[in-house]
């Protein structure tokens, strides 16, 4: 579990009530990686003392996840980190997020393909190992691979996925659930 070791400041952090409700989002500012706890640059105003909550952090080059609870050291308010796992087990909750991303290329024999034309998305949920979004109807393939650019808590990611699956929805539009390959 390298990525569990690793230093999570400067990234983003997605946070929801143990509902699995998200509540907010921000930059991690500091990971104390003795205590297991991260400093964020905005703390969601219905977070207090003692509240616990889950963390999906979207690390590279996939994202970890952790329940938290908020504590309070030397006047700053910290996210205690605990049950840290690089990937969800099949039953983990998936967390529902209102973003939009733009999907920009296709990943073909390894090779940067950029589509002339972005394709924008909405997310329906994100996980430690993928992301759902809908799309305009029939825009991609399963196993098809592409770059996503995403922005969350004024943070810009660039992620690589594959389509795992799809459903066609409305005669306007499809869902797709992808797998990470990276985060960047």
């Amino acid at each position: 579990m390298a990525a569990l070791r690793g230093d999570f400041t400067d990234q983003t952090v997605l946070i929801y009530d143990t509902a699995g409700n998200h509540i907010g989002s921000s930059t991690i500012n500091n990971h104390d990686r003795g205590s297991q706890q991260i400093q964020v640059n905005v703390m969601p105003d219905n977070l207090k003392i003692n509240d616990n909550c889950k963390l999906l952090i979207l690390s590279s080059p996939i994202p970890c996840e952790y329940s938290g609870i908020v504590k309070r050291t030397g006047g700053n308010l910290y996210i205690a980190m605990f049950k840290g796992q690089e990937r969800e087990s099949r039953g983990s909750v998936r967390y529902p997020v209102n973003t939009p991303a733009i999907i920009d290329a296709l990943i073909i024999d390894n090779k940067y393909h950029p589509i002339q034309t972005p394709v924008r998305v909405s997310l329906i949920n994100i996980s430690t190992t993928g992301v759902r979004f809908r799309a305009p109807f029939y825009s991609f393939d399963k196993d098809d691979i592409f770059q996503m650019h995403l922005t969350i808590s004024n943070s810009n990611k660039r992620v690589t996925a594959k389509v795992i699956n799809f459903n066609d929805n409305e005669p306007e539009s499809s869902d797709y659930g992808c797998s990470f390959i990276q985060i960047g």
